[in-house]
């Protein structure tokens, strides 16, 4: 998984003692610290994959520090290694900088700047890791308009498999920026009116004095300066499908016409006393609570309850982190070919930012954040944001969330076995899951569609 929280480091050293005191050092730091004992050893496990670093004393028995570090090399140049040396040996060091060494430690040294310089390598290399996952994504065919994997996602795309083959009306809720539209989109591409129309009325921008006329048309002298005929929109989605963006936006009055034409499928322009049927599947989008709008008196019950015969709900990208490597490299491609650029290489201030910002706009926020990263804009107002508007807790909030939703990805919903894995009391557990408003049931897996 992109952006993965292990920090496993490959420590060698042919001194036991030595090796077990700092293999126990970096583990007390947090680090999934591995010892060996020669290079021989170590480069059994290491790879070109590997996601971490690697801590290497110079001075070793048959293969040596720096033949060691060449091989490395062979394997990935960008897989960072720090050298360990003696004093006699600073300018061996100093010329293995020269030739791509990340760093060096020379010998007596501190428990604190080998953990330093190791976390350093290891923020280097997981940007390495990145970049190449992104470039990965970034070429992947998507083939569906609604990016993701997490189980929440494969339950909306189960769900509107389902929506689709009945020819009822929907209404979509969510906040704004989660891709409302596209998921209507995908019911009428997936369903039997794929071929007609998809007519999208965005009710909050229609004139207040015109609404009527702009939906059901009008004749002509139905009202000064109506000098002809003139069908409404929801005309131009016959035998297609008609998408009532921000429902919750039309005045009273317009409810009451709007539940009249869904009631019969037919339409009284303004000024004619005969109505004409429309044949249309009706989609109705929200980002309020239309519930609590009718209890407050601002939604007409009535057409509240015939609209939401299925009701879809798009979850927040919060809910569904893991789907961002996949979402943003899609966007910076996109941005990319736009700009007629080639898309750029992750920086650590666009990283931090993709893992610790709650994008309150979502999907529409992240896909303009790709652009000014393919732009060159994103860095400093990332560093800027993340210094001066976050403080401490709240970016240690953040960081808890994420291992959070980390562990009940890789434990598949489980709560107990996330539990173990984290090593705290299942209540404590179970607040934090409610101070960060966490929803496990999202994380379980799909069951499969029965045939």
């Amino acid at each position: 998984m992109m952006f993965d929280v292990r920090t496993p480091v490959a420590f060698v050293e042919d001194d036991d003692d030595l090796r077990a005191s700092n293999v126990q050092a970096l583990q007390l730091a947090g680090f999934e610290a591995m010892g060996f004992a020669s290079a021989t050893e170590a480069l059994k496990v290491l790879d070109a994959d590997f996601p971490g670093v690697v801590v290497s004393d110079i001075r070793m028995p048959e293969v040596d520090g720096h033949e060691f570090f060449r091989r490395v090399q062979d394997l990935d140049p960008e897989l960072p290694v720090i050298l360990i040396t003696g004093h006699a040996d600073v300018d061996e060091a100093v010329a293995a900088l020269q030739q791509g060494a990340y760093d060096f430690l020379a010998k007596p040294y501190a428990t604190e700047p080998l953990t330093t310089t190791v976390r350093r390598a290891l923020e280097a290399r997981r940007l390495v890791i990145d970049n190449r996952r992104l470039r990965t994504l970034a070429d992947a065919p998507s083939g569906d308009p609604l990016i993701g994997d997490t189980p929440v996602m494969q339950r909306l795309r189960d769900t509107i498999r389902v929506v689709a083959e009945a020819n009822v009306d929907v209404l979509i809720e969510g906040e704004t920026g989660v891709g409302k539209e596209m998921v209507a989109r995908a019911i009428h591409r997936a369903g039997a009116r794929r071929r007609k129309a998809f007519a999208v009325i965005n009710c909050a921008a229609l004139p207040q004095e015109l609404i009527e006329a702009e939906l059901f048309g009008h004749e002509a002298g139905a009202f000064p300066g109506a000098l002809r005929r003139r069908l409404g929109r929801i005309d131009a989605a016959e035998r297609g499908t008609l998408v009532l963006d921000e429902v919750e936006s039309l005045p009273l009055a317009a409810q009451g016409k709007l539940l009249s034409v869904l009631e019969e499928r037919e339409v009284t322009p303004l000024g004619s006393n005969e109505p004409h049927v429309v044949d249309f599947r009706a989609i109705a989008t929200t980002q309020a609570d239309l519930g609590r709008a009718v209890d407050d008196g601002g939604f007409r019950s009535d057409l509240y309850y015939r609209l939401n015969v299925v009701r879809l709900q798009v979850p927040p990208l919060r809910l569904r982190r893991d789907d961002i490597p996949r979402l943003f490299a899609t966007f910076l491609g996109e941005a990319a070919t736009r700009q007629r650029r080639k898309p750029p290489q992750l920086s650590l201030a666009v990283r931090r930012r993709l893992l610790e910002h709650p994008w309150p706009g979502n999907v529409r926020e992240l896909r303009h954040y790709a652009e000014l990263v393919v732009l060159g804009l994103a860095d400093r107002g990332a560093d800027i944001e993340d210094s001066a508007s976050r403080s401490l807790p709240e970016r240690v909030d953040a960081f808890e969330a994420q291992v959070l939703r980390d562990t009940l990805s890789e434990a598949l919903g489980d709560a107990r076995a996330a539990v173990a894995r984290l090593g705290i009391p299942r209540k404590t557990f179970y607040d934090k899951l409610k101070r960060h408003g966490i929803d496990i049931g999202i994380f379980r897996p799909v069951p499969p569609a029965r045939s």
